[in-house]
């Protein structure tokens, strides 16, 4: 029908016929065919926000979810949140033409987030898979779903394009892309992108972004084979923005605070008020803000990474597909910050009481993916395995200063202090097996599957690289020890039922279990030595969803209605005694448990017309209670969690959007309501509902000269400059705050301008 994105099937479970891989308008936007809740993208649908937009804030509008950042493009790492139906972002999975990204964790330690593994103009489509996610996806984390991103094929025709973004706070983006066309069944494409912006806030020095990114594909497609393979690099390094607090708003420092930047001599004096470095002498207590409330700069954010794969189709007969696949990722980064408390150069006349912090990071992974179809019959057999083995390390240091600097690229001196250093080595394999059965002339599917995940990390605690090294008895050093999570069954079922032409209602129910995460801050092995060896027998986190539903389509109307129960257990729980300002680590006393259950109902509604070729509307509603099973102890106090709203989760969601078309003009107009979220795990802070629109419009000019088509576009998000807390950081929850100094959300962007255009050869 004519709302159908263009979406490839999923490769990874070897389930794609050669004709399917080339037939990609025949996919249904609400999952029409499928056995449980499914939702779909088209890149049409990135047409109301500007070019380079994050494609997972391009997924707000999609049923049960909440995409959040403090950018308008939602490119910001720090800032990137999501959470779908009472689960966070970190406990869904995500792959890219079925390989691998990992957790999406701000902290990578096994993956990287969408962003820097695909340019967005090269999106060709995703598929969320809200609950249940697809039995051969290769992840360890997807408890509540999944999100399977898809790039575009090279073109058949030899061509190129060229755009040009320019936008308030100095964005400039520039995207560029050449086509080979096809010969003899090989296709191919190299494109590259270079963004460069300044923070929105108040900070005016020290504020600049930038993202150097490319991408090619090549495929290769014969009669009996489809081969393809895949490059990307992204280099990354922005300018972050502060965490802040209910209490610096009563204050009023507004939602713009940017900290003391360029004003060093301001950030020394508010240092000297820390209680670790305090001379009453020295320490300058004028206007709202505290010493707490930040430093210089709220640092910068690097990221370099390089990702790979090449991949096999195979179709020995019209019955049997085989789909093989390799992939390699390597990523270097860094996390710089200023912190206050601590003196450089103690004892010296060069003592000043700030001190520059550097976290590194490093993945290198590599994996395997191999999967098989078979139809026989009324049946369709598939079954495959996954394996990676990922070597990842954290560590940071502390290195003394005089003054400030530049913190947008890599520190090569030598730091002055160790303070941790942990190397992780990973290995997983899962594997899988389905059958879908058809009866009744293909009236009735049932879906019978099982898949059997095995996961270990094994933790060493390393001296690190400093004048100082860390001492084998040092608190602040992280622990080693070894993790595993695996399951020899962990069974799915599904069903669908067609009631009429166009007209069906399905059912699935399913189990999962998630690996403990890894990183600095995220996961168990995050800890002193001496806390590890108390943490006790962690048990992996699980989930078990049941869902129903009901689909129509028909040649202007597309929509779907979905209930769901589902029980998460064994829920982690981070205890991190320390201001939510200090890092998280070992020497706050940071301590994971396990503390019981979170039980989540809900109703998701999709609505889609389309009138006419000139006019699409899409709605999407979602309706959600997601509450902690029981209360919990938190060094020996009883927190009375039972009944009360997990963080960060609105239980209402609302979303819009209109897109116009008339000879040449074009607009969209693309609106989102999110409820209220609590930050705290008795309900006594939160923050209320917002509503938030962006549109866009432009002109399309057809060929020019030597152009095949000009088009020239403009964008404007937060329309009514709407101010609201924009993401939760979830690290720095607490049971309550009563007073609001939690510094746990960043603000919302207000209305930016951005104006593009658009040429392609």
């Amino acid at each position: 029908m004519a709302t159908s994105p263009i979406v490839p099937p999923d490769l990874s479970s070897g389930t794609t016929k050669h004709d399917k891989v080339q037939d990609l308008d025949a996919v249904s936007v609400i999952g029409t065919g499928e056995t449980r809740q499914v939702q779909r993208l088209r890149p049409s649908d990135q047409k109301a926000l500007p070019p380079g937009t994050s494609l997972q804030k391009v997924l707000n509008t999609l049923p049960g979810v909440n995409a959040q950042s403090v950018d308008a493009l939602g490119t910001n790492e720090q800032s990137m949140t999501l959470s779908l139906r009472g689960f966070s972002g970190t406990r869904l999975g995500y792959t890219l033409d079925g390989m691998p990204l990992g957790d999406s964790a701000y902290n990578n330690y096994n993956g990287l987030s969408i962003n820097r593994a695909l340019i967005s103009e090269n999106f060709a489509g995703a598929e969320l898979s809200e609950g249940i996610g697809n039995l051969g996806t290769p992840s360890t984390s997807n408890l509540g779903g999944t999100i399977a991103y898809t790039s575009n094929d090279p073109s058949k025709t030899m061509g190129g394009r060229v755009s040009q973004t320019l936008g308030s706070d100095a964005n400039r983006r520039t995207y560029a892309r050449f086509d080979t066309g096809e010969y003899n069944g090989f296709s191919m494409y190299l494109s590259g992108a270079k963004t460069t912006s300044d923070l929105w806030n108040d900070q005016t020095a020290y504020n600049g972004s930038t993202t150097k990114q490319f991408n090619g594909k090549a495929v290769w497609d014969l009669d009996w084979a489809r081969f393809t393979g895949f490059a990307d690099t992204s280099r990354t390094s922005q300018a972050d923005y502060f965490y802040l607090s209910k209490s610096e708003l009563a204050r009023g420092l507004g939602w713009d605070w940017g900290g003391s930047a360029p004003n060093w001599q301001k950030a020394i004096g508010k240092a000297y008020c820390n209680a670790g470095t305090l001379n009453t002498k020295l320490c300058d207590k004028s206007g709202a803000d505290t010493d707490a409330d930040g430093a210089f700069t709220a640092g910068q954010i690097l990221r370099n990474d390089d990702l790979y794969y090449l991949a096999g189709d195979f179709f020995p007969s019209d019955s049997v597909t085989i789909h093989a696949q390799v992939y390699h990722h390597e990523d270097a980064g860094e996390g710089h910050n200023w912190n206050s408390g601590t003196y450089s150069y103690p004892g010296t006349p060069q003592q000043l009481p700030i001190i520059f912090r550097n976290t590194l990071y490093t993945i290198n992974r590599s994996g395997a993916i191999l999967s098989a179809g078979w139809d026989i019959a009324n049946q369709h057999i598939e079954g495959g395995v996954w394996y990676e083995h990922n070597v990842s390390t954290a560590s940071r240091y502390s290195s003394y200063v005089t003054g400030p600097r530049d913190l947008s690229g890599p520190i090569d001196a030598t730091p002055d202090l160790g303070v941790f250093d942990q190397r992780t080595v990973w290995n997983t394999r899962q594997a899988f097996l389905q059958d879908t059965l058809r009866f009744l002339d293909d009236t009735l599917t049932i879906d019978v599957g099982v898949k059997s995940p095995h996961v270990t990390s094994r933790a060493q605690a390393l001296p690190g690289d400093a004048v100082k090294p860390i001492p084998a008895n040092s608190n602040n050093q992280f622990a080693t020890g070894s993790l595993s999570a695996s399951k020899a069954l962990l069974p799915q079922f599904g069903a669908r039922y067609k009631l009429a032409e166009g007209q069906e209602v399905f059912t699935s129910f399913s189990k999962n279990i998630a690996m403990f995460q890894g990183g600095f801050k995220l996961g168990p092995q995050a800890v002193a030595q001496s806390i590890w060896n108390t943490q006790g027998d962690l048990k992996p986190e699980k989930s078990r969803s049941l869902e129903a539903g009901y689909r129509i389509e028909t040649d202007q109307v597309a929509a779907s209605v979905a209930a769901y129960n589902v029980r998460f257990d064994n829920r982690l729980l981070q205890y991190n005694p320390c201001d939510s300002r200090q890092p998280v680590g070992p020497s706050c006393g940071n301590r994971f448990y396990n503390v019981g259950g979170v039980n989540s109902h809900g109703v998701e509604l999709t609505f889609v017309w389309q009138p006419t070729s000139h006019l699409r509307w899409y709605n999407s509603a979602s309706f959600n209670r997601s509450t902690y099973a029981s209360d919990y102890v938190q060094a020996g106090v009883v927190q009375h969690t039972s009944g009360k709203i997990q963080t960060d989760t609105p239980t209402k969601l609302f979303a819009t959007q209109i897109d116009w078309t008339q000879g040449p003009w074009f607009a969209s107009l693309r609106g989102k309501y999110t409820g209220k979220r609590y930050y705290t795990y008795t309900n006594d802070q939160g923050f209320g509902g917002f509503t938030t629109w962006d549109v866009s419009g432009g002109y399309d000019f057809g060929a020019l000269s030597i152009a095949k088509d000009v088009r020239l576009s403009v964008n404007v998000t937060n329309l009514t400059d709407k101010r609201y807390a924009s993401n939760f950081d979830s690290s720095a929850f607490v049971p309550s705050d009563p007073a609001g100094t939690a510094y746990v959300f960043h603000a919302s962007a207000p209305l930016q301008v951005f104006g593009t255009l658009d040429v392609r050869f």
